[in-house]
């Protein structure tokens, strides 16, 4: 039973950077470019997530070495307060989940890296020699308000009676008619819509330990 659960985004949330974004880098600044523009037009919320989330991917043809350089690159990036917050909020009773639209494969060593146990994102496909071949189309975080399905799904599972999301982006916001509070985030980045519709909004990790109180 975990009766206090907390839902963290991962990308400009535990880490400074937007994963796909970083492997769009990989592939020269036009693709960049196209991948943190459609990347900007789903956070913002203007975009439905279904609209893009495949076609990132056909642009950039990610390697299963590649997600290995990305789950490092957000360990290198890690936000400066998450590592010594997170362990207070668990000694508290939070039970702790990433939950993102980002890849898992990239997020695992992160998590593993943080002390989270828990990651519900998007597993990628890849043929025997590491080249791309898909996504799990059933996961629910490459679509819109997946987020929300994926914290219905926690809080049944774990017997949650408060269930907590935080995040920067409009898919973490949407999460707030599935949770009983929704903290906006953004040390990195501010959206409008996110700042408007958050319950509560901040902007470094550690001040969750005074906001959950």
């Amino acid at each position: 039973m975990a009766n206090k659960l907390l839902l963290f985004d991962c990308d400009s949330t535990l880490s400074s950077i937007e994963g796909v974004d970083e492997l769009g880098r990989l592939r020269g600044p036009e693709v960049f470019h196209q991948i943190e523009t459609m990347t900007n037009a789903a956070m913002n919320g203007g975009t439905p997530m279904e609209a893009i989330f495949a076609r990132r991917l056909e642009l950039i043809q990610p390697t299963q070495q590649e997600l290995l350089q990305i789950g490092q690159k957000y360990i290198a990036t890690v936000e400066p307060t998450a590592l010594a917050t997170l362990p207070q909020l668990r000694q508290r009773g939070w039970t702790v989940v990433i939950v993102s639209g980002g890849f898992t494969q990239a997020i695992q060593p992160f998590a593993h890296f943080l002390g989270v146990s828990r990651v519900e994102a998007v597993n990628l496909k890849f043929q025997a020699n590491g080249q791309y071949a898909g996504f799990d189309e059933t996961c629910p975080t490459a679509r819109t308000k997946g987020k929300n399905i994926v914290a219905q799904k926690l809080r049944q599972e774990l017997g949650a009676v408060h269930v907590v999301m935080v995040g920067d982006g409009a898919s973490d916001l949407e999460v707030k008619g599935d949770a009983d509070q929704f903290i906006g985030f953004g040390r990195y980045v501010q959206r409008p819509k996110v700042v408007a519709g958050a319950d509560r909004f901040i902007h470094s990790l550690d001040e969750l330990l005074k906001v959950l109180n």
